[in-house]
């Protein structure tokens, strides 16, 4: 199993991006977008629940407000380590010797 493997049901991405399924803009930028929209996604429905919860409405539980907020921070530390690879390697490949 990949270390991806255990990200997926957090965040939302139900399925790998197939390589030869021929479609086209299904690349890496096409990825991190859903990864960052997903992201965004679980930041607001968690803003939104703890809102509620504060406000003592009762469409929003604690268990519900603290399991969002918990995939909310996952996926947020999950983006921010790709976000660290990839300026890591940017900056590798800057100093690379020609």
């Amino acid at each position: 199993m990949k270390p991806v493997d255990f990200i997926r049901p957090v965040a939302g991405i139900n399925r790998p991006i197939d390589k030869n399924s021929g479609a086209q803009g299904t690349g890496f930028k096409d990825a991190m977008v859903q990864a960052l929209q997903t992201t965004s996604d679980l930041q607001k429905e968690s803003g939104r629940l703890s809102k509620e919860f504060q406000l003592e409405k009762s469409t929003a539980s604690l268990e519900q407000t603290m399991l969002v907020g918990v995939k909310s921070n996952i996926a947020f530390q999950s983006t921010l380590q790709v976000r660290n690879r990839l300026v890591q390697a940017y900056t590798d490949i800057l100093n690379m010797q020609v």
